[in-house]
C-alpha cells in the first residue's frame, strides 16, 4: 500500500516537523487539532486541518477512537503520532490495526513490550543486553532482601511509566518501607499501575541513548548515540553527539547491544534504546527504549545527513530499510538545548505566558524546530 496522505495525531514542533518532511515527500497531509490549536503553525502547513475536540488533550489528542475515526472520515493511509500523547499507548497502535490504517511507528505488540518496564528488562536479557541489579518487588520484605543482596543506595522505579514519576532514591536500607509507599502512591497516580521494581543506584553515572531503525522483520541499524546526562527532576535539557570522553570500542559494545535489543523485538521503525553508563565499574545497563521519534532526533540527523521521520514513513510503507550499517557515515558533533519557559521564584515551576517577539539564531551549522512566533 502506498500512502498519499497522513493524519497527523499532534501539535507543536513535532507536527511541524512531521508535515515539512510530507510535504517534500508529495504526501498530503492532514492536522488533527484541538480546538486549541486550529490556528497553530502546524495547522497552517497542513494541507487540512480537521478539529477532534476540545482543548484539554485528554478530550482530543488522547481520545484514540476519535482520532482513528477521523483518519477513516479523511481517508487518510496512516497516522503518524509524532511523539507524547498516544505515540507510545498501544491503544493507538491497535486500532489501526483493525482498521486497516498504517500506524507510523512500532507495532502494538512491540509498544507494549517496550513500555512495560519490567518486561523490557526481561527482553534485555534475553537479548543478552547487561541490567542493572535488581528485581521486580511486590511486598516489602521482597525489596528488604534484594536490598541487604545489592547494597545502598538503592533506585524504586515505577514498572509501567517514566518520566521521573514514582521514582524515589533511598541511601538506607530502614528507609525502603516508606520509600516504596510513596512509589506506589504516585505510581498508580500517574499510570494506574502501582508495580514497582528495585535496583542499584548508580552514583557516577552517564545517561547514553542510542537511535535505532528497524524494518519489523528482524534487520536493525543504529546511528549512533547521544548522550543526554545533562537533565533535572529526570527531564533531559541537553542532548550531545558523539558522547564525549567515552572510547569509540566503549561506544561500539553499546550501539551493538541497542540493535541486538531492537533484533530481539523485530523492531519496526525508529526507536531509542537509552543506557545507564557505569564509571566506577567501566560498564552500561539497559535502562528501556521509547518506541517513537524523539525530541532530540534533529541531533542525530545533523550528523548522519538523514530524515528520520522520512525512514519512519518509508518503513511503514513497506519499503523497508533503505539503510545498510556499513554505508551510514556520522560525521561531525551536534547539540541540542530544550528552552523551558519558566518560574524561578517559585521553584521552578511551568509558568507559559505570551510570547512577545521571537528571534531565532543563524548561521552556518545551526538548526531551529520550534512551532512559536509572536502572539
Amino acid at each position: 500500500m502506498t500512502i498519499h496522505r497522513i493524519l497527523i495525531a499532534n501539535r507543536g514542533e513535532i507536527a511541524v516537523r512531521v508535515i515539512r518532511t510530507c510535504r517534500a515527500l508529495g504526501i498530503e497531509t492532514v492536522l488533527a487539532a484541538s480546538e486549541a490549536d486550529l490556528d497553530s503553525a502546524p495547522s497552517k502547513l497542513a494541507h487540512r486541518t480537521l478539529c477532534i475536540g476540545p482543548a484539554h488533550p485528554s478530550e482530543s489528542y488522547l481520545k484514540a477512537d476519535t482520532i482513528v475515526q477521523a483518519a477513516l472520515g479523511v481517508e487518510a493511509d496512516a497516522i503518524h503520532p509524532g511523539y507524547g500523547f498516544l505515540s507510545e499507548r498501544t491503544a493507538l497502535a491497535r486500532l489501526c490495526e483493525e482498521h486497516g490504517l498504517i500506524f507510523i511507528g512500532p507495532t502494538s505488540g512491540q509498544i507494549e513490550a517496550a513500555g512495560d518496564k519490567l518486561r523490557a528488562r526481561s527482553e534485555a536479557e534475553a537479548a543478552g543486553v547487561p541490567t542493572v541489579p535488581g528485581d521486580a518487588v511486590e511486598r516489602t520484605g521482597e525489596a528488604l532482601a534484594l536490598g541487604r543482596k545489592i547494597g545502598p543506595p538503592f533506585l524504586i522505579k515505577a514498572a509501567g511509566g517514566g518520566g521521573g514519576r514514582g521514582m524515589k532514591k533511598v541511601d538506607r536500607l530502614e528507609d525502603l518501607p516508606e520509600a516504596m509507599e510513596l512509589a506506589a502512591a504516585e505510581a498508580g497516580s500517574a499510570f494506574g499501575d502501582t508495580r514497582l521494581y528495585l535496583e542499584r543506584f548508580i552514583t557516577r553515572a552517564r545517561h547514553v541513548e542510542v537511535q535505532i531503525l528497524g524494518d519489523g522483520q528482524g534487520s536493525v541499524v543504529h546511528l549512533g548515540e547521544r548522550d543526554c546526562s545533562v537533565q533535572r527532576r529526570y527531564q533531559k535539557l541537553i542532548e550531545e553527539t558523539p558522547a564525549p570522553t567515552l572510547s569509540e570500542e566503549f561506544l561500539s559494545r553499546i550501539r551493538d547491544a541497542a540493535v541486538q535489543f531492537a533484533e530481539r523485538l523485530a523492531y519496526r521503525s525508529v526507536g531509542t534504546v537509552e543506557f545507564l553508563v557505569d564509571l566506577e565499574r567501566d560498564a552500561f545497563y539497559f535502562l528501556e527504549m521509547n518506541a517513537r521519534i524523539q525530541v532530540e532526533h534533529p541531533v542525530t540527523e545533523a550528523v548522519s545527513g538523514l530524515d528520520l521521520v522520512a525512514e519512519q514513513i518509508a518503513v511503514a510503507n513497506g519499503q523497508g530499510l533503505r539503510l545498510q550499517q556499513e554505508s551510514i557515515r556520522l560525521e561531525g558533533c551536534a547539540i541540542e538545548c530544550r528552552l523551558n519557559a519558566e518560574d524561578p521564584a517559585h521553584d521552578f515551576r511551568p509558568s507559559p505566558g505570551t510570547i512577545r517577539s521571537v528571534v531565532w539564531p543563524a548561521g552556518e551549522g545551526i538548526r531551529v524546530d520550534t512551532h512559536i512566533g509572536p502572539g
